[in-house]
């Protein structure tokens, strides 16, 4: 035998072993694993024992091939880095599990050359539908989409612009609230730390939305002090001991996401900076990282669960071709918490 190759040492169980073990027909045990609601409690319980004892496994290509279905989607979020997609990914992958579909998950580190490449590899594996994050990539991706018939459903976004059925929330008008509560305390000097723009249709977004709520209270958006970086606790406390080297000082930090945030709030304890007192700081999210830190965190609310729940049910539905597919739009609010207040004159 090869080095490093793996062959099995015993005979892999089969459904004629589940069959004779269960006392019962090959049929009843196909039965049993793709339509239980057919087959009696005791009988089902009897086929699943003895599906438990002998190791018993569904051959993936033959259900494939018989059923001319895989039941598998995928879905491809910017980062596994951090808990942004974490919460509404576990409610996408809970509702699909409901309906018996197996979910494959693929991180794109924020670069679009490497999610069209995932996209591409879980169309070749098989996914049948698709969920991505945001509206940025090229439209020959969804032409590739479109020729091999898989849909693809885009989250955490909502642009009735953007032919891409959608289910999300207006990242500038989410931005921009937050943005007219921090003007409203008296804020003008205001800083922004976020994500690189040129790639990222949200954090662009949530950037324009501060400079809108500025323009609408009299302010120069020309005057907002923006650092692009990637999304970390690092990195949104380098950003923010560059930021507080500015002549002026912000007065506030929006950062455009809690993770930012938590890394801003981390280097103000390092340098001696209270917040609110001396500099206010905000996030966007909600996650739950934004009620644990300390201060809390002042934030963007995001409906993460129901996004995701709904985003699973969207999606089998335009698999399916049950309706014509209708982008949805949640709505997001702003959450007080400690680390907004008005500027130290």
């Amino acid at each position: 035998m090869a080095s490093g190759t793996y062959r099995p040492t015993t005979p892999v169980p089969t459904l004629e072993d589940v069959a004779i073990r269960a006392r019962v027909s090959t049929a009843t045990v196909s039965r049993c694993l793709n339509s239980p609601g057919q087959v009696s409690a005791a009988t089902r319980e009897r086929v699943m024992l003895a599906v438990r004892d002998l190791g018993y496994a569904p051959n993936f290509g033959a259900r494939v091939l018989a059923a001319k279905r895989t039941d598998t989607f995928g879905a491809i979020i910017p980062t596994m880095e951090n808990a942004i997609f974490a919460r509404g990914l576990q409610a996408f992958q809970e509702e699909l599990g409901k309906h018996g579909i197996t979910l494959l998950v693929a991180s794109s580190s924020y670069q679009p050359d490497l999610e069209e490449d995932q996209i591409r590899a879980l169309t070749a594996r098989g996914a049948e539908g698709l969920l991505l994050i945001g509206h940025h990539r090229s439209r020959e991706i969804y032409t590739f989409l479109k020729q091999h018939g898989i849909p693809a459903l885009v989250a955490w976004v909502y642009d009735p612009q953007e032919p891409q059925v959608s289910i999300g929330f207006r990242n500038r008008d989410a931005m921009a609230a937050l943005a007219h509560e921090v003007i409203a305390l008296g804020h003008k000097h205001i800083a922004v730390i976020s994500a690189d723009r040129a790639t990222n249709d949200r954090a662009n977004d949530r950037v324009e939305g501060i400079g809108l709520a500025m323009q609408s209270a009299g302010l120069d958006p020309q005057t907002l002090d923006v650092i692009e970086t990637p999304y970390g606790i690092d990195t949104g406390a380098e950003a923010f001991a560059l930021l507080m080297q500015r002549d002026p000082r912000p007065s506030v930090v929006m950062c455009g996401n809690d993770v930012l945030a938590a890394g801003a709030l981390r280097q103000a304890r390092v340098m001696g900076i209270r917040v609110p007192e001396d500099v206010s700081v905000t996030g966007f999210d909600d996650i739950e990282l934004a009620s644990i830190v300390v201060p809390s965190l002042t934030t963007v609310h995001v409906p993460h669960r129901e996004m995701g729940r709904e985003a699973a049910r969207m999606l089998i539905s335009m698999v399916r071709g049950e309706t014509p597919p209708t982008s949805r739009e949640l709505t997001t609010e702003v959450r007080w918490r400690d680390t907004l207040g008005a500027p130290h004159l």
